[in-house]
């Protein structure tokens, strides 16, 4: 049926090569594509994915193993042992994968649909985008209202502005912007970081502004454990030694802009730094850059090409600007701590009047120089 062709081509296309290949000599300047961009972050992801699935079902386990001995539960169930990796990985899967399968089949009904109506294929980015709005919820988060956020990203995020590559607006972040407005009791609060039912607990980053970075020490949370991500908190956020790795392939293989990950960077260090000489208590920019997810939304999300600067001179302002703006709404308002993806997103905004302030400067300039 001509109605599910552009779903056949996704798959042919992410599964197999194409059977025409030229050969001699071509005017193609090197091999990257958008599909190989996509399977590049797609690696770079894998450590982030695999972090995510191993660090919900220890959270889990961990929190039973805590409930049995304060009394809470008489027994543990099946795959509840924190300290073997296979247990966790399996309650880990468990929690993943059916939130992926079903974001995945959200995404292919309306990328099919669009594509469908104006006769084109589906491009390559579907299973990356799929993977972001996972990892971007918590491991308890319904997985019908994930659904509804993943139509609200795709539609509105991308495929109104005519699909991949046309959009200016990250899909998975937008959805999950639209969790965090629409289902604010699903993925922020005390009780949504941890899949074990009448558990509840805040995430680091929000006891770390409300009380203080000595009271995470209260709670066996250290800096070590911040940075590897054996901590509470959205499913693929927690570790920045995952989002690390992930990093450096993108930055080897220059998929992903290094100006954007190094001013997000300074505007965190440089604003954080200032109010710690001003107010001793105030969070270091050490615990700045391992709690939340600012790791994990400069690498993966603040680099999306479609939805960032393109001007060099852009991306330094865009990065300085969101890296400053993350640290005033974490200090000054501490109710509002998992604020990285709202400000991405103002930046993504802001990106094409940055880009076109810039252009316009230099057309003067030229101008001005033939004069």
């Amino acid at each position: 049926m001509k109605l599910f062709d552009p779903l056949s081509e996704a798959i042919n296309a992410s599964l197999y090569s194409p059977a025409d290949v030229t050969t001699g000599s071509t005017h193609v300047r090197d091999s990257i594509n958008h599909k190989r961009v996509m399977s590049i972050i797609l690696l770079a992801l894998l450590p982030c994915i695999l972090m995510a699935i191993w660090n919900s079902g220890y959270q889990a386990n961990l929190t039973l193993a805590q409930m049995l001995a304060a009394g809470q539960i008489d027994t543990l169930p099946s795959l509840s042992n924190s300290a073997s990796m296979c247990n966790n990985m399996l309650k880990g899967l468990w929690l993943f994968l059916p939130m992926l399968i079903v974001v995945m089949i959200v995404q292919a009904f309306w990328m099919a649909l669009f594509a469908s109506m104006r006769k084109k294929t589906i491009g390559a980015g579907f299973l990356v985008t799929s993977v972001l709005v996972v990892l971007l919820m918590p491991a308890t988060a319904p997985i019908w209202q994930v659904a509804i956020a993943t139509s609200f990203g795709v539609v509105i995020g991308r495929e109104i502005f005519g699909g991949i590559g046309m959009n200016f607006l990250n899909p998975a972040l937008l959805a999950w912007v639209f969790m965090s407005l629409a289902y604010p009791g699903s993925i922020s609060g005390d009780d949504v970081w941890t899949a074990v039912d009448g558990y509840s607990g805040a995430t680091p980053l929000a006891m770390a502004l409300t009380d203080g970075v000595s009271s995470l020490a209260t709670q066996g949370i250290t800096w070590q454990a911040a940075f590897l991500g054996t901590i509470p908190g959205t499913m693929g956020e927690t570790s920045t030694l995952a989002c690390l790795f992930g990093a450096a392939i993108l930055l080897i293989t220059g998929i992903a802009s290094w100006r954007i990950m190094v001013s997000i960077l300074i505007g965190v260090v440089a604003l954080s730094s200032i109010l710690c000489m001003f107010n001793p208590e105030a969070m270091s920019p050490a615990w700045h850059l391992v709690l939340g997810g600012l790791a994990f939304g400069t690498i993966f999300l603040a680099t999306d090409h479609s939805a960032s600067a393109m001007t060099a001179k852009g991306q330094w302002i865009c990065g300085i600007l969101i890296g400053l703006l993350i640290v005033t709404v974490r200090v000054f308002n501490p109710m509002m701590p998992e604020s990285v993806g709202i400000i991405i997103l103002f930046g993504s905004v802001m990106a094409p009047l940055v880009d076109r302030l810039i252009v316009n400067a230099h057309i003067k300039k030229r101008k001005a120089s033939h004069v």
